[in-house]
């Protein structure tokens, strides 16, 4: 199989994962029920779900008022950025 199809799925399916878990932290949060830890929140958008959490947090806007996740989940996604154009620089020799 391709290797940029499979890194292609595999980056969908970890932005899909980090941007539900931002969803549902939120919905949990408006509820009053139990939350996501964000530990959680963060390991999901460290594993290349930076996507997933930045838009997480700007169209749910969730997490915004924090600073931690306002400077690093836009990091991360950079970092992811950087790292996949290498990666790809790789795959073509």
């Amino acid at each position: 199989m391709n290797p940029y199809i499979i890194i292609g799925i595999a980056l969908v399916l970890l932005n899909l994962v980090s941007f539900g878990l931002m969803a549902y932290d939120k919905r949990c949060a408006q509820a009053g029920k139990w939350r996501v830890s964000e530990k959680a929140l963060f390991i999901a958008t460290a594993c290349f779900g930076g996507l997933g959490g930045v838009l997480g947090m700007v169209l749910c806007r969730h997490k915004t008022k924090h600073w931690y996740f306002k400077v690093f989940f836009p990091a991360l996604l950079i970092v992811q950025i950087v790292a996949l154009v290498f990666l790809v620089k790789m795959i073509q020799g």
